[in-house]
């Protein structure tokens, strides 16, 4: 309901590459959350801020990978026939 400002995608194709980039970066993001909590008391601060920014970059890169690749190429579009010799011939 408050995505109605922006623009629709050009096919159904890459509606679904946005959900699962996204969909993928909210998994990552969780795993670097438990991995910080998780390594609270046996790393230092700076280490653990280290692995934390690895894994997300890891979903950025990842998200957009996915998303880049969902989406419908323009070779896939349908196109007109060429026009056959046999049916244009005047008779």
């Amino acid at each position: 309901m408050f995505l109605f400002d922006i623009a629709p995608s050009h096919s159904g194709g890459a509606a679904l590459g946005v959900f699962i980039a996204v969909a993928f970066f909210f998994v990552a993001l969780a795993s670097g959350i438990f991995a910080f909590i998780m390594l609270r008391k046996t790393i230092k601060m700076a280490i653990r801020m280290v692995i934390v920014a690895a894994i997300l970059l890891i979903a950025v890169f990842g998200s957009l990978a996915l998303w880049w690749f969902m989406q419908p190429s323009s070779s896939s579009r349908p196109k007109t026939p060429a026009p056959r010799p046999s049916v244009n011939k005047p008779r």
